[in-house]
């Protein structure tokens, strides 16, 4: 895989380089502010960005930014944003674009490996990739009026799952429970929620987060 990385923190930013590097993947750029991002994919457009929301010189959304024109500009470059917090707004905003080949994790996500390389890997392949607290918190807001309340606990937790970005063979394999299952739980989902059954996995999953986000 071929990556460039936008990271202003240099212990962060070379920790990365130097696992993905040892994972096989080849690195183009390690930057450390969003204009220098958006220069390094003009010259050379990588297969998956990773880049931090929070950038010099303001340090608030100069990040998110130039993944929103990064996807805009070369929307066959998947894009992988990494958070401190869980910023709704941001989150919002870009998960409610065109979600294949997107990700948001928080930046406790990459110390867990394993989790950090999978996202990676999806958002390569043109799926989503969504931090299971930033899916939380989406889903938490919620009032008395929200057709959310209408689902099962089981239901619910199923569309968490299918929010961060997994197949219904990876959500029946994490909740213990047969894909036919999941795909009975997802219909449900999607007839409580009202929503139209979209071509493809992301999209099922980007009308979802429209969906929450309206």
């Amino acid at each position: 895989m071929r990556l460039i990385l936008a990271e202003d923190s240099t212990l962060l930013r070379e920790g990365l380089v130097r696992l993905l590097a040892e994972e096989g993947h080849q690195v183009l750029a390690a930057v450390g502010n969003a204009e220098l991002l958006l220069r390094a994919v003009a010259e050379d457009p990588p297969d998956v960005v990773v880049a931090d929301v929070r950038m010099p010189p303001t340090h608030t959304d100069e990040g998110l930014r130039a993944a929103l024109e990064i996807r805009r500009r070369w929307p066959s470059v998947g894009v992988l944003v990494l958070s401190q917090y869980v910023e709704k707004r941001y989150a919002t905003e870009l998960l409610t674009g065109e979600s294949e080949g997107v990700g948001y994790l928080l930046k406790d996500r990459v110390v867990q490996v394993d989790e950090f390389l999978d996202a990676l890997e999806r958002v390569a392949q043109g799926r989503a990739a969504f931090d299971p607290e930033v899916v939380r918190q989406l889903l938490g807001r919620t009032t008395h009026t929200d057709p959310l309340a209408r689902l099962t606990a089981r239901e619910r937790a199923v569309l968490a799952e299918m929010a961060q970005g997994h197949t219904n063979a990876a959500i029946a394999r994490r909740l213990h429970i047969s894909q036919s299952a999941v795909e009975k739980h997802t219909n449900a989902i999607f007839d409580k929620l009202g929503l139209t059954g979209g071509e493809g996995y992301s999209r099922r999953v980007l009308a979802v987060l429209r969906y929450l986000g309206s």
